[in-house]
């Protein structure tokens, strides 16, 4: 097992050791700049007079993989794809303003950056493959965009840029996902970024409208106009709430051709601790010389958390993919399944770790698992999220 395959993982395990032994102390503050300098960056005069906000984290994380497979990757299993490494998935930044929503007009904006691993799985063609890009490791810029708040009626709010989707229900930014690793949903099924203008209002308290249009899937202006759109419904005591999200619109590969797909998220209080969600998608594209048949592809996801206490939370993650035609995962035409079951720990507000165990397999023999010898697969992962 090569366990330190390059310097950064090495380097940021080194920095979230280093950061363990210097704000131990500080354990109630919310950020690790808090932790060190017992004050808050954010709380200067002139960024609280503008609304201004920066933020960021350190993701270090590990997937053992007992097969060792040759080729030192988990198969399809993206974001965690490396095998017996020890990786820094994401060193993740970003400034924002958020329009205030309290008036008339009025401006925001929003600028992240991302290096790491994990950027390898999420990059916008025409922009991030010009940037900074080194063995398993990459530079992306996933949002950068302006934010318009209009007020008309309840409140109109547009973002015109390069922003993130709306489609599905896992995201890119670590912090934001109950797992550490992904489902084949998310990385096989659906768009990351767009480019383009988005609206969203907000018909009452319970339903909202988003829509737009946007330059294709992961494309900095290089795909034709899509339509990216979605409806929410939100219950009166906050416990139900449900989301459908849509993207359609030609794909232009020198055999322009329509490509569509949907999600739909539902997510359900069972009890005050006690969480379910339900995830579905399905997406199709038409034949062409790059899709040498109509392809189809579809899924099921469901989660389950449970919060044992204020600072641990218990975690069990079914999910069903489906490649038909073999398009999407790397041409293995496929039933994926895993399962996965793991906790979030947190040590303190601002440092987080994600232990996780997880089995895949698939039913027709493609074996897409260690190095192409078998149909299933056991990891154990865990990794380490620091909060700045």
């Amino acid at each position: 097992m090569n366990i330190l395959k390059g310097t950064h993982g090495f380097t940021g395990l080194i920095m979230a050791c280093a950061i363990l032994n210097s704000a131990s102390a500080q354990a109630e503050a919310e950020g690790l700049y808090e932790a060190i300098s017992n004050t808050k960056f954010n709380d200067a005069s002139i960024l609280k007079a503008n609304g201004i906000e920066f933020g960021g984290w350190l993701e270090v994380g590990a997937s053992g993989n007992p097969d060792d497979p040759n080729d030192e990757t988990n198969g399809p299993v993206t974001f965690n794809n490396d095998a017996n490494e020890i990786e820094m998935n994401e060193f993740y930044g970003f400034v924002e303003r958020a329009a205030p929503t309290d008036g008339g007009w009025s401006l925001g904006f929003r600028a992240d950056f991302l290096y790491g691993t994990d950027a390898r799985f999420s990059p916008t063609a025409n922009l991030d493959d010009k940037l900074i890009s080194a063995d398993d490791y990459k530079l992306v810029l996933p949002q950068t965009y302006a934010e318009i708040y209009i007020p008309v009626g309840n409140g109109l709010t547009t973002k015109v840029g390069h922003f993130y989707t709306i489609i599905g229900y896992e995201v890119v930014t670590a912090p934001d996902n109950f797992f550490f690793s992904h489902a084949y949903t998310m990385q096989y099924a659906e768009p990351f970024t767009h480019t383009g203008i988005l609206m969203s209002y907000a018909l009452d308290d319970n339903w909202s409208l988003t829509g737009g249009v946007v330059s294709g899937w992961d494309s900095f202006f290089q795909e034709p106009a899509n339509f990216l759109g979605g409806v929410s419904y939100s219950s009166d005591d906050g416990r139900t709430s449900v989301a459908v999200s849509l993207v359609t619109g030609d794909v232009d590969d020198s055999d322009k051709h329509n490509r569509t797909m949907y999600s739909l998220v539902v997510s359900h209080d069972l009890s005050e601790q006690l969480h379910y969600v339900f995830q579905h998608d399905f997406g199709t594209e038409d034949e062409s010389l790059s899709t040498p048949q109509n392809a189809k592809w579809y899924g099921i996801n469901q989660y389950l958390t449970y919060d044992v206490s204020e600072v641990l939370g218990a975690g069990l993650r079914l999910e069903w993919f489906r490649d038909e035609g073999g398009t999407r995962v790397t041409g293995i035409n496929d039933h994926f399944f895993a399962i996965t079951t793991g906790i979030n720990y947190a040590l303190t507000p601002w440092l987080k770790i994600r232990p996780e165990i997880r089995y895949d397999w698939t039913t027709k023999n493609s074996n897409p698992f260690d190095d192409g010898t078998q149909d299933d697969q056991f990891l154990v992962s865990a990794d380490l999220i620091v909060m700045f």
